[in-house]
């Protein structure tokens, strides 16, 4: 154990808990009768966590679930709701309160006060109307996480008006491939950016993505890598939409209408564009953020994300809680790998929200956060992205000691919400994710379809969450969307990942199930796999594929490394890997191939591509594996086709 909860009655959960006793509702105790009870009574938990967060809306939020099929369930259908009005409500927060901060490798900082962020979203709503964007009209940013597409985001969303984004590193393909689903009629754009010491332009690409989308009858040109820039033609500027302002009104929308359309990774096919709507995000990130994450009007939230990944949106929801959000632009290993940890101590940062991956990278490289920089003020990290794993754990733990909490979560885009994660009364054990989220019915499936506890098995879900996809866009029959999370297992929701859940509720995720190793009858996700093969210093990365036999035999284990600088995969290494494998996970997970690799192929959001690579070992081409343009390095994906 490495975090227990003060249990001071201080935090917002426990505020929670001790109004379900006082207005009569339920008295639950400890925390995991609490989820068992938000698991059972969807109705009468998502009915209270609504009154008590005092979500704004008309109508009655007594009945929050009227049909509970899966799919199909049908959420508060008593009430409108519009998640900007719900957000820029920011709760406990004067107009003069500092409510957005932001930092960029492009620019100088940014500090929105409450009034100037109202005054910003109000001057781009009318800006939208102006270009004539209505309801139910798809408005677009090819942006970075700065403040204007957060207020792009806010002003479509009092409107009615369907948000997406694509962070300005994606391919131009990446985004044809995105919005040509969705047909956007207005779209935000920046002229390029910095990442870390590099100027890049995405002029070109801005071009390309608009010629490809005729539906565009507004561009918005923001100059951000230079300033003094002026607009292509047929294009206005940032400056110019927001230079009339309007009333800051809401349109107060049913619970299901559309908010944003997220896109799946796309590292194969046409990425899905998932819709979500106003209500379901509305009141699961509000618990989240303030149940789970316990964010008040005290905070600093940040999170590092680009605006292509789900963190993001979850990132911009901290405003609903009251909390002041973070945000960064640009390289956050430029010109090393503390700048994020100089940024935390800068801006009194008190909930840090990162990578796995970043926070073993800085493990590996000897960093020293809490001596080198001021950060008094940090109280949580959290990691998502990928499973961290007990040495990353450890080491937040002697760097930041016990007094900060190790939150680890997981979810997906698919819910743009985590399904286990961290809450303020629950403890924190090394390696493990502390507990199921309030609301999510998650259990691990054995290959029967029955519950299991202690042992690996699918994560599922078994009742619905509020923010379950209203679907897919131009999914009209819902077939894509069926076959996406239901096919497998009817009536439940089968994510693809392996999970194991303890006896007093904590759990642990060890990769996506349909990249499992399994010989011999021992099935191991490949996180664990990572952990033991990147705990040596000559290797910067790792992956590793399977490829099962037909006939039923062992077929063959590929282990890909990345060397670090100066290292050489000789044999003395290849022995050392194979023996600390051997010993520390068993004799069936020795390689029986190692290569060298110039590098992993990840996503922007930093995952790796187990099994496109599969893909390409069993003969596919590069170009139907993965879709290079969401990818940060597409160019390694070459070399794997050596060892088909």
């Amino acid at each position: 154990m490495l975090w227990q909860p003060p249990l001071d009655g201080s935090s917002r959960l426990e505020g929670f808990q001790r109004w379900l006793r006082e207005t009569g509702i339920v008295d639950t105790g400890d925390y995991e009768a609490l989820w068992h009870w938000s698991t059972t009574d969807l109705d009468g938990f998502w009915s209270a966590v609504w009154r008590y967060l005092e979500i704004p809306a008309d109508g009655d939020p007594a009945v929050a679930l009227a049909d509970d099929s899966m799919p199909g369930a049908r959420w508060f259908p008593d009430i409108t709701v519009n998640y900007a009005e719900a957000m820029l409500r920011l709760p406990g927060r004067a107009d003069d309160d500092v409510v957005v901060l932001a930092r960029s490798q492009s620019r100088g900082d940014v500090a929105l006060i409450a009034a100037e962020l109202r005054d910003q979203v109000a001057r781009a709503r009318a800006g939208l109307l102006r270009a004539g964007v209505r309801r139910g009209d798809r408005v677009a940013a090819y942006a970075p996480n700065i403040p204007e597409t957060l207020v792009l985001l806010l002003a479509a969303a009092s409107i009615g008006a369907i948000f997406s984004s694509c962070a300005p590193e994606f391919g131009t393909q990446s985004v044809i491939d995105r919005w040509r689903q969705t047909e956007p009629v207005l779209l935000l754009t920046v002229d390029g950016y910095r990442y870390g010491a590099k100027a890049i332009d995405r002029r070109a690409e801005v071009e390309t993505i608009r010629e490809a989308l005729p539906s565009i009858r507004t561009t918005v040109w923001l100059p951000y890598l230079d300033a003094a820039a002026t607009p292509p033609d047929q294009s206005i500027s940032w400056a110019e939409f927001t230079s009339e302002t309007g009333p800051l009104e809401f349109e107060r929308l049913s619970f299901d209408a559309p908010l944003y359309v997220l896109f799946s990774s796309g590292t194969t096919g046409l990425p899905k564009p998932i819709v979500h709507g106003h209500g379901g995000i509305t009141v699961e990130h509000l618990k989240a953020l303030a149940l789970q994450n316990d964010l008040g009007p005290e905070d600093r939230f940040f999170w590092f994300s680009t605006t292509g990944w789900m963190m993001w949106n979850l990132l911009v929801s901290g405003l609903g809680a009251g909390a002041t959000i973070v945000m960064f632009d640009g390289n956050p290993g430029a010109p090393d790998l503390g700048e994020l940890w100089r940024m935390a101590d800068d801006l009194d940062v008190t909930y840090f929200g990162t990578s796995a991956p970043y926070l073993l990278e800085c493990r590996k490289q000897g960093l020293h956060p809490a001596r080198d920089h001021d950060l008094s003020a940090l109280r949580t990290i959290g990691s998502t992205g990928a499973p961290l794993p007990a040495e990353g754990f450890w080491w937040a733990h002697e760097e930041f000691g016990s007094e900060v909490q190790v939150c680890s979560l997981s979810g997906g885009t698919d819910t743009c919400a985590a399904f286990v994660g961290s809450a303020p009364t629950v403890p924190v054990y090394a390696g493990e994710i502390s507990c199921r989220c309030l609301g999510a019915a998650v259990e691990a499936y054995d290959e029967d379809g029955r519950p299991v506890i202690g042992q690996l098995g699918e994560l599922v879900i078994t009742r619905p969450m509020p923010s379950f996809p209203i679907g897919f866009w131009g999914d009209d029959d819902g077939s894509r969307y069926r076959a996406a999370y239901f096919e497998d297992i009817p009536g439940v929701w089968r994510h693809g990942d392996w999970i194991s859940i303890t006896d007093y509720g904590s759990s642990v995720i060890t990769g996506r199930s349909d990249a499992t190793l399994n010989r011999g009858g021992v099935r191991l996700g490949t996180s664990e796999f990572y952990v033991v093969v990147e705990s040596l210093p000559e290797i910067a990365d790792s992956l590793v594929v399977h490829l099962e036999d037909a006939e039923g035999g062992a077929g063959r284990l590929l282990l890909f490394v990345t060397l670090s600088e100066g290292a050489v995969l000789d044999e003395e290494l290849r022995r050392r890997i194979g023996s600390e494998l051997r010993s520390r996970l068993s004799p069936r997970h020795v390689p029986d191939e190692i290569h060298q690799v110039r590098g992993t192929p990840r996503t922007l959001s930093g995952k790796k591509l187990e099994v496109p690579v599969k893909k390409i070992l069993r003969g596919a081409p590069v170009d139907n594996a993965a879709a290079k343009g969401a990818l940060q390095n597409p160019e390694v994906l070459d070399d794997y086709t050596a060892f088909t």
